[in-house]
């Protein structure tokens, strides 16, 4: 299973976690950048087992082939001496030694691959967890101004707030209701010296303020209404 399967496999069942608890996105984002960076340390972690793994076997490759160096060096020396016997079994040793050396050949050709996969895995991990705490402050604030406009909205249509205007407007018909009660007495009553002798003042300042209008138009009129 590669790691991004893994990694999916992970994120998904936490989330799924987390949405039958009824828990915020914030905390799926973040949830999802922890789940990568512990998977990016976890791979970084099994590349240096693997290299060192690699270069053990590049010792052992590296022995192996004094080995069989040697052994090649002591089946000559038979045969120089007439030791066929002698020469034969240093080529047998040599032989195994070339047998296990291409085990190891073979064991550090899967290392490399291996690698080589993982050196891939983690630069694209690296990308999508750049990208995903870039994309983090980006969808917290969204989110934020969801729940925001979320709790507005619940309050313009809370009860409660209704029921506290209709008590506006039962305030408003009550005032409503008693200046009118003060309004009718003055109905059908006669006013009063002092009452009429203000409306009289009021007409008679009215008279002259219009008087003294008239007068300053008719100065203004134009040459032919003058003539």
């Amino acid at each position: 299973m590669g790691i991004f399967s893994r990694l999916a496999d992970i994120v998904n069942s936490n989330i799924n976690a987390i949405l039958d608890r009824a828990e915020d996105p914030e905390k799926i984002i973040r949830l999802i950048i922890q789940e990568m960076e512990d998977t990016l340390v976890e791979v970084r972690s099994a590349a240096v087992r693997a290299i060192a793994e690699k270069k053990e076997i590049e010792r052992r490759l590296a022995a192996l082939s004094r080995e069989q160096e040697e052994w090649q060096r002591r089946a000559e020396l038979a045969l120089t001496k007439e030791r066929e016997d002698l020469a034969k079994g240093a080529l047998l040793a040599k032989a195994r030694l070339v047998d296990a050396r291409a085990s190891l050949e073979q064991q550090h050709r899967q290392i490399e691959e291996a690698l080589a996969k993982q050196n891939e895995d983690i630069a694209k991990l690296q990308a999508k967890l750049a990208d995903a705490k870039a994309r983090e402050k980006s969808l917290a604030t969204r989110h934020q101004t969801a729940a925001n406009r979320f709790k507005l909205r619940a309050r313009l249509h809370d009860e409660r707030i209704t029921d506290a205007f209709s008590r506006f407007e039962q305030v408003e018909r009550a005032l409503d209701e008693m200046e009118g009660k003060v309004e009718a007495f003055d109905l059908g009553r006669r006013k009063t010296l002092a009452e009429e002798l203000a409306g009289l003042e009021a007409e008679n300042g009215v008279d002259e303020e219009l008087k003294a209008l008239k007068e300053r138009l008719g100065n203004r009129a134009p040459p032919e209404a003058a003539r």
